[in-house]
């Protein structure tokens, strides 16, 4: 029988992001700039297919051409005529679904292979009977063919993504490991560039190896060096007529906009994905940073680097979103505050930016989320020479907040009965300060290429030594190519403690309207919120590989671990068996404590991860995160065991559609969905329609080039 965490259950909750109202008080030019954004950043997201794994795009197109020809509705008739029951017909609407929604057949949160919850022969009986196999039966078969093995595979390299024999991933040719991915690393900052949008392809030439470092972009040319008696050749046009389709939207985009800085942005994005210039998706970000306050917000580019095994390689994704101005005020006021807030955090004011420089930070319904996933806030641009001296922005996303935390009481686990309708009520605090004061605060130490320093070496002090500052960045090195595999997840973690941290402040609460007893509650609520969080985080370890799979769940595990440390019976965790008769876990959270015992501890344990962030101690900062996040049955507590009573447990992460934008005749419309799997498949079936059968042909030639380097 398969793990049950290897498949989607047929009632994983799938709901409909509302943007209706939000788009419909939009002017006719505010639409047309949304709709072509939006299209800009569909055809995009279709790149993470090929980011994910060497299956996804085959797949993705099967599950296209049959449902272009059928609805679901229409398909469950012939489903049934080829002896599949409800729930097996139910199993592959979930697991299309899952496809989309993902962008690929790894969980976009956890990063853990799913496979179709019905046997095999079932699946291959419906495509058979489907009306694109019967219209093109030679090309559906060599489809299926194609593909199928790898569909059903769980072989142990297959059940997640990693580099080497850790895993599968598609940034890195399949004879890659760490020492090719670190000595890239090397190449690509001997020569300024980024690795956000690059993938990594060795090979072996008359005994001698060949690097060949990807650029994604429209344009293909490429050029030579040579490192350390290995050869790299620097290649354009990764996933090239994808990236010409984002450049040809985003230049209808253009003509809508709202002002220079948004036209001065889309050039520059235009101009990064054609010639796959990160200086150039700088150069819009900076644009992005200046465009204050717009009604009709956006970002689009490779952003996260958190499913790249190496940590610097980033995933495509595009946003399109509108602005709620009632909750976006009360963020105005949290940036507001921001310069009195800062100071509270627990390192020295040296470890601190110089200058506080004022995001935007607004509350958005949206849109458009094309990628694998959809945040609840975002913080970017990630650029570091960026964020420390120009600015970024913060966006929380209100529409998905709202339906990411709409939680059943009998769902909330491990909790006691007493905490779960105080656990429901109050939510959504920390995301704010977590994008804004985490993800904004500190201060890098840099020494750039002409040797300048941007602090007073012979000053600063380094609080966890009592010593002088040693080490700092140099050059072109940064946070993700400096701390590489550990640097998303300790970020978060970061950002995490800060969010902790801040909430005690009651000038804070007061900013989001809570007062006296409300006060209390809500900062309760925020520190169980994230204890219960790290135990759930278990569910994302790999024992056999001793790996996390997911930056954030890592990041609250670490922190539960901390909080569990400062002892004084601050949080309590225990084993117990639950009314069904199976395991089960129960936490408590001593409430009177989180002032006094639980800030002490956070205000320990923020400070180090600052002073090892600032001073690039790469070492230092290992060794404590990779200490904290350990899993193991030894100890006060047994995690390893805790960690199968949370997957018998565990409920499945939800799934969401998303609207179409359409222009006919002139006119602007939104073309919205059900909250189901039918709806989701819908949605991305009709997403494409205007050239599904050229794109589904660029699709499978990119895979096709690709195989080869898998093996």
């Amino acid at each position: 029988m398969v793990d049950s965490q290897y498949y989607l259950p047929n009632d994983i909750g799938i709901s409909a992001l509302d943007c209706s109202e939000a788009f419909r008080l939009l002017s006719p030019q505010e639409k047309m700039y949304a709709h072509y954004l939006s299209r800009a950043s569909w055809y995009g997201g279709l790149a993470v297919l090929l980011q994910t794994s060497p299956e996804s795009a085959n797949i993705f197109v099967l599950l296209q051409r049959i449902f272009r020809k059928q609805t679901p509705a229409q398909l469950e008739q012939v489903a049934t005529a080829a002896g599949l029951s409800s729930e097996e017909y139910q199993a592959f609407l979930v697991y299309a679904a899952g496809l989309y929604s993902n962008m690929g057949n790894y969980k976009s949160f956890g990063d853990t292979k799913f496979i179709p919850n019905l046997p095999k022969d079932k699946l291959k009986a419906l495509v058979w009977a489907s009306q694109a196999f019967q219209e093109q039966p030679a090309e559906m078969e060599a489809l299926w063919d194609s593909c199928s093995c790898l569909l059903y595979s769980l072989e142990n390299r297959q059940k997640q993504l990693g580099l080497g024999d850790k895993g599968i991933t598609t940034y890195f040719s399949g004879n890659c490991c760490l020492e090719d991915a670190e000595l890239a690393q090397k190449f690509l900052d001997s020569k300024k560039l980024s690795a956000y949008n690059t993938r990594l392809f060795k090979k072996e030439d008359g005994g001698k190896t060949c690097y060949e470092v990807r650029l994604a972009s429209a344009v293909q040319k490429g050029q030579t060096a040579v490192k350390k008696n290995k050869e790299f050749t620097v290649k354009r046009g990764d996933y090239s007529p994808i990236m010409e389709k984002v450049c040809y939207y985003l230049e209808k985009a253009q003509a809508y906009a709202a002002n220079e800085n948004q036209r001065k942005m889309l050039e520059e994005y235009t101009r990064s994905f054609t010639l796959g210039s990160i200086e150039a998706h700088k150069e819009g970000s900076r644009y992005w940073i200046k465009d204050k306050g717009p009604i009709v917000e956006s970002y689009i580019g490779f952003i996260e680097s958190y499913r790249d095994p190496f940590g610097s390689r980033g995933e495509f994704e595009g946003f399109v979103a509108v602005v709620n101005k009632a909750m976006s005020e009360r963020f105005a006021k949290l940036v507001s505050s921001a310069e009195v807030l800062l100071p509270e955090l627990p390192w020295p004011q040296e470890f601190e930016k110089d200058t506080f420089l004022k995001p935007d930070f607004t509350s958005l319904d949206v849109l458009t989320f094309a990628g694998s996933g959809i945040p609840a806030g975002i913080n970017i641009p990630n650029y570091d020479d960026i964020r420390q001296t120009e600015g970024f922005k913060n966006v929380s996303l209100g529409n998905v907040l709202a339906v990411a935390y709409a939680t059943q009481k009998e769902k909330l686990t491990f909790l006691e009965e007493g905490d779960k309708d105080l656990f429901i009520k109050w939510k959504g605090l920390q995301v704010g300060l977590h994008e804004l004061l985490g993800h904004g605060s500190g201060k890098l130490f840099v020494q750039d290429d002409k040797g300048k320093f941007n602090f007073d070496q012979s000053k600063v002090i380094n609080p966890e030594t009592g010593e002088p500052v040693s080490s700092w960045y140099r050059g072109s090195e940064t946070w993700d190519s400096k701390f590489s595999t550990i640097a998303s997840s300790y970020e978060e973690c970061r950002a995490e403690c800060v969010g902790l941290y801040l909430c005690l402040n009651k000038q804070v609460l007061s900013i989001f309207g809570h007062e006296g007893q409300d006060a209390d509650d809500v900062v309760y609520i925020n520190w169980l919120s994230m204890v219960r969080a790290g135990l759930l985080g278990l569910e994302f370890y790999t024992p056999d590989s001793k790996s996390w799979r997911q930056a954030h769940m890592q990041a609250r595990f670490v922190i539960l671990r901390v909080l569990l440390e400062a002892g004084e019976g601050l949080v309590g965790l225990e084993e117990v068996t639950g009314e069904d008769g199976k395991p089960d876990a129960r936490i408590t959270l001593d409430r009177s404590k989180i002032p006094t015992v639980g800030k002490n501890a956070i205000h320990r344990f923020l400070c180090k991860l600052q002073v090892f962030k600032s001073t690039a101690d790469v070492e230092g900062g290992r060794a404590v995160y990779d200490n904290y996040s350990t899993v193991s049955d030894t100890g006060a507590h047994n995690f390893l065991r805790l960690r199968e009573t949370v997957l018998l447990r565990k409920e499945a992460r939800k799934m969401f559609v998303q609207a179409n934008t359409r222009i006919s005749e002139g006119k602007r419309s939104l073309v919205e969905y059900e909250g189901s799997a039918a709806g989701l498949i819908r949605s991305f079936t009709e997403r494409f329609q205007d050239d599904a059968e050229q794109l589904e042909s660029s699709l499978l030639e990119l895979s096709k080039q690709d195989a080869p380097c898998w093996c």
